[in-house]
């Protein structure tokens, strides 16, 4: 059995405008071409445009794009496009079960090479992969390319034609050519914009879990975007509210100080080079201990794009009479207090005495004092001022 040597953009002729000329793009599907490629990474379904327009490009049946981490047993991100649309019609699809048996996935980066030029025609009529896979779909051609991120991230490219069709020929593998170098360049931003994205929503779960409710005002002020504590807040109309899209406070002297301080951050994030930062607390109707108000300027993006809201203030409100959600099961693992112990503790957390705490609990002052004596044997505070600042400062208020 003899192999072709598998195709690599400008290797053969040394000359970096070859493929562009042999691939015939014109300049009107080069440029649509990048636009799907550089959109990807922001569509709801990575790169669903990119494939559509290949397979159409291709007079393909499927192209098919699969994105892995080495280090992980998983297939990734597996994106189809089809002439069957987004479902198949009761056939296979391409799950991990077909992709452990896929024979292009290992292919080295840089490569484009066909099912019949890596084992010959006869051969690649009788692999499993074709057999199993792509012959049940009336596939018989497959165009397969593979290319690597800086970061290590493997992307894999098929396109497969049916068995009425002919099998990819130098012109297709010069438009992957040029293709290749800017679907990496996309790929390494798609790894990065969901790198940011999981922290994003690992922090502002951490947040919400804490009780801080997060505003994010626009450039006039008006909330764009809240997290759960902040609705809960707002819902409650205890000190704080929403009225046409604006925070408003309760008390009308409070309002015209806080949008005062909220103007003054606006004005110094046109000017400052670091963020501006306003304090200020809201009193409430019930009498309670006011909401504690920080309000923070967001640098400013060179955006474009007049016509969107774009963020320019934070808006942080903590109610200091509530306490984090603290989880029982993370305190006890992390102090290995007893499930009363625990209760005691987040009562006097919430602010209550310990004769108070007894009461809540229902048992005598005197076992109430025995079990913080074990509290504070076990986290070693030795009053109960110290002993709520520790669990305070601890993760528990994080999970």
């Amino acid at each position: 059995m003899t192999r072709a040597t598998p195709y690599q953009a400008g290797c053969d002729t040394g000359d970096a405008g070859a493929p562009f000329a042999l691939s015939g793009l014109s300049a009107a599907d080069v440029s649509g071409l990048l636009k799907h490629v550089y959109r990807g990474p922001t569509e709801s379904t990575p790169w669903a445009s990119l494939l559509e327009w290949l397979r159409e490009r291709f007079d393909a049946t499927f192209a098919t794009l699969v994105l892995r981490n080495p280090a992980s047993e998983h297939a990734g991100l597996i994106v189809n496009a089809s002439v069957y649309g987004a479902l198949l019609p009761g056939e296979p699809s391409y799950s991990e079960t077909y992709y452990a048996m896929c024979p292009f996935t290992e292919l080295p980066a840089g490569q484009t090479i066909t099912g019949d030029e890596m084992f010959g025609e006869a051969a690649w009529s009788t692999h499993e992969f074709y057999l199993e896979y792509m012959k049940p779909l009336d596939l018989r051609y497959v165009l397969a390319s593979a290319l690597r991120t800086d970061t290590g991230v493997e992307c894999t490219l098929f396109v497969t034609r049916g068995h009425r069709s002919q099998d990819f020929g130098a012109a297709d593998k010069a438009l992957i050519a040029v293709l290749s170098p800017h679907l990496q360049q996309a790929v390494a931003l798609y790894n990065t914009l969901d790198e940011l994205e999981a922290e994003r929503i690992l922090y502002a779960g951490t947040i919400d879990r804490m009780r801080v409710g997060t505003a994010i005002l626009d450039e006039s002020g008006r909330v764009i975007k809240r997290n759960l504590a902040a609705d809960r807040l707002l819902a409650a109309a205890d000190g704080v509210y929403l009225s046409q899209g604006a925070l408003h406070a309760h008390c009308p002297i409070e309002h015209r100080k806080f949008q005062k301080l909220v103007d003054a951050a606006l004005e110094a994030r046109l000017h400052a080079t670091t963020p501006r930062m306003e304090v200020t607390t809201l009193s409430r109707p019930g009498g309670t201990a006011p909401l504690s108000v920080l309000i923070r300027s967001i640098p400013r993006t060179y955006d474009a794009r007049e016509r969107l809201r774009r963020p320019a203030l934070a808006v942080f409100i903590r109610d200091p009479v509530g306490s984090p959600e603290a989880s029982r099961e993370t305190l006890r693992k992390l102090f290995h207090l007893t499930p009363n112990e625990t209760e005691l503790a987040l009562l006097l957390v919430d602010g209550l005495t310990l004769d108070e705490a007894a009461e809540a609990l229902g048992v005598a002052k005197n076992t109430a004092r025995t079990h913080l004596r074990g509290v504070f044997a076990k986290t070693g505070a030795t009053r109960q001022a110290v002993l709520v600042k520790m669990l305070l400062n601890s993760v528990v208020g994080m999970v």
